[in-house]
């Protein structure tokens, strides 16, 4: 009777557990070798229909504007900021009172990264970003790539 009671307790809980929420946004990434020790990283958000994402140079007091940042490698340095391919939206968001700047469907985030020396390494890249539609938005989320450069 009690492994009876708990196979059914242990059902009746799996009807309970809320479902994993829908991110809305899928991420790829790649590295592209331009020269010797030159590489171009891209990281790509495309985002379902309806939702945008904010870009990094989005207006004061709004929505939180998407952040890259690099881990530290002393094997590479970073050539010039991280450059934005798509297309770029503003408008003036009522919800935040100040215009805002995104991207809907999908955007690019380039940075080019020289390597010291002929050696393999890796790069450790972190986006933080927040995503909306006309109705919500979802709180802010990062996402972690370890993006090897060979």
């Amino acid at each position: 009777m009690k492994y009876l009671l708990l196979i059914v307790s242990v059902f009746c809980l799996g009807l309970y557990v809320p479902a994993q929420p829908k991110e809305h946004i899928t991420w790829k990434y790649e590295a592209k070798k331009k020269a010797d020790g030159v590489y171009k990283v891209t990281i790509t958000a495309t985002l379902e229909k309806g939702w945008h994402i904010y870009s990094q140079n989005t207006g004061k007091g709004g929505p939180v504007p998407t952040k890259i940042t690099f881990k530290t490698n002393p094997l590479l340095t970073l050539d010039g900021v991280v450059l934005e391919q798509g297309k770029l939206e503003k408008v003036y968001d009522k919800s935040f009172k100040t215009e805002v700047s995104f991207f809907a469907n999908k955007v690019q985030f380039v940075q080019v990264v020289k390597i010291k020396g002929n050696i393999k390494t890796n790069i450790n890249t972190t986006v933080e970003y927040m995503i909306c539609n006309d109705e919500e938005c979802l709180p802010p989320a990062k996402k972690v790539f370890d993006i090897k450069l060979s």
